[in-house]
Order: C-alpha cells, then sequence, then structure tokens
C-alpha cells in the first residue's frame, strides 16, 4: 500500500457492520472523530500523517457506512469503545492475537470513547491525546449536573426545532467558531449535506444519550497503562464546557494540559499544524 492509497474494510461487531478506513505506512494512530463525524471527516489532517504513521478512521455505528441491525437503537459509549477495539485487532493483525499497542486522537466525543477504551482493553493504545472530552462526569457534581441538563436541552432543542436551531447552540456550548475564519488556508469546507444531517440525527438523539448515560470509572483512569495526553484548542475559549472537561481530566491524572492548534474541531480547521504536533507527540522509533 501507498502512501496515498486508502484501504477500505468491514467488519462485523454485535448489532451492526462498521466501516473503517486505513492510509499510509508506519506505526498505527487511529482517530476517534467528534460529533458526527465519520471516517472521511479528518481526511486532511490523515492525508498529512500518511507519510509517517499507518493512519486508521472509521464510522462510528449509526453513522454513515456503519450499518445497524436495529437502526432506532443507540450504542453506550463502552460499546463504542469496543467497536473501536475491534476496528484496531482488524488493522493490526497479530498471530499470537495481541496486536501491538496503538496511538490514539480522540476529539470531543472521540476521546471520551478512546478514555473508555483506555479502561476497557488495557494495552489496546499506549498513548491517547485526549482532546476536550465531552465528559460531564470528569466535573465537580454541580458543574456537571448543569451540563447534562444542558446537552439534555439540546436534545428536546433539535427534536422539535430541528437541525438550524439546534446547531448555534450546541456550537455556543461548545465554543465552536462557526464563522470558518479560524481555520488554515486552501482546505475544501465540507458542507453539511443529506449524509451529515443524517448523522448529526443520529449523534444528537443517540449519542448525545450515551453521554448522558455515561458509567466511565475515572478512578480507573489513574491505573490504565495508557498515557493520557489531556488537550484543548488554543482558540477554543476559555471555561467552556469541554474544554474545562480536559482540565478536569488533567487534575484527575496528575498531568499536564496541552494545546494543539485551532479550536474545538482543530483536528479539521488546521490540519497542518495538528500533524506537527502529533509527529511531536508521537514521536516514531528510528529504524535499525
Amino acid at each position: 500500500m501507498t502512501n496515498e492509497s486508502t484501504r477500505t474494510g468491514t467488519l462485523d461487531a454485535p448489532g451492526a457492520t462498521l466501516h473503517y478506513q486505513v492510509r499510509g505506512d508506519g506505526p498505527v494512530l487511529l482517530i476517534g472523530q467528534s460529533g458526527e463525524g465519520d471516517a472521511d471527516r479528518s481526511v486532511d489532517l490523515a492525508a498529512r500523517l500518511a507519510d509517517t504513521y499507518t493512519v486508521v478512521t472509521y464510522d462510528r455505528r449509526g453513522l454513515s457506512r456503519s450499518r445497524l441491525h436495529d437502526p432506532s437503537r443507540g450504542a453506550t459509549l463502552a460499546e463504542h469503545a469496543d467497536d473501536a477495539a475491534r476496528v484496531l485487532a482488524t488493522v493490526t493483525p497479530d498471530p499470537a492475537g495481541t496486536p501491538a499497542p496503538a496511538a490514539m486522537l480522540g476529539c470531543s466525543l472521540g476521546a471520551v470513547i478512546g478514555l473508555h477504551l483506555a479502561v476497557r482493553h488495557p494495552g489496546r493504545i499506549h498513548t491517547l491525546i485526549a482532546h476536550e472530552p465531552v465528559a460531564p462526569r470528569l466535573l465537580p457534581a454541580t458543574e456537571r449536573t448543569h451540563h447534562e441538563h444542558e446537552l439534555a436541552h439540546l436534545q428536546r432543542l433539535y427534536a422539535r426545532d430541528g437541525l438550524a436551531a439546534a446547531l448555534p447552540e450546541i456550537a455556543r456550548v461548545l465554543g465552536i467558531d462557526t464563522s470558518g475564519r479560524d481555520s488554515e488556508p486552501g482546505l475544501t469546507p465540507q458542507p453539511i449535506n443529506a449524509l451529515r444531517r443524517a448523522n448529526f440525527d443520529y449523534f444528537i438523539r443517540h449519542d448525545f444519550t450515551a453521554v448522558l448515560d455515561d458509567t466511565l470509572d475515572i478512578s480507573a483512569l489513574a491505573n490504565t497503562p495508557t498515557r493520557i495526553v489531556p488537550a484543548v484548542g488554543r482558540t477554543t475559549p476559555d471555561g467552556v464546557f469541554d474544554r474545562r472537561c480536559a482540565y478536569a481530566l488533567a487534575d484527575a491524572l496528575g498531568t499536564e494540559v496541552i494545546e494543539l492548534p485551532g479550536g474545538h474541531n482543530g483536528n479539521t480547521s488546521h490540519p497542518s499544524g495538528y500533524a506537527a504536533s502529533l509527529r511531536d507527540l508521537l514521536p516514531v522509533p528510528a529504524q535499525p
């Protein structure tokens, strides 16, 4: 496989068929997408990393090409983490049955899935860059309750008034810049087409519920062998929910927060800067 090629595949999981994509050569790097993002959402970032890493992306169950046996059913974050483990096991086969650990960039919801992956599947990922995890459980009780009510309100707003009304409020809660001004030049915007609208529908109706019903054991994170690196976007406003979660994660682990280019969606708005930062955070072993 050349660095420019993309290999696609599917795999069976309980209740779903999962679609995944593989680009490049080198150590494996799994990208866990944010929001409604499917395997193509970080295509610009993946293209800038494929000369250094084997970049793996996938459609979460319920999105795009990852089909559910029962489309009305959502998934827990633990189930999403099990799916990520299945994808890694498929793309990094090992005759002994123990694939080499991979690195993971988890963005927003993808970061929470990565935290579950680290706890539920020890040794599957050696490093998790956890960028602005949407994880109310990380926060003090009063703040957690406030943001859980916020997410539930956004679900009700979407159900009542649709995506046009809900998106600006979601952007406000997460501190997302919707102007397009905070981005690297030369990028092709990804329009909100019919496919993305369908993905937003599943994300808001079901994955919001997964966040509200989260069972993440915060205390277990300190005992996982995974190196967890909390991260925030350089331009994400201070005090917004997801940024606060990253700092709470750092406090729980006794570590520092790093800054990455852009804001909450810096992986899509600043792919070149992000790729450079990831290479610093995930050094590639020298070839013998």
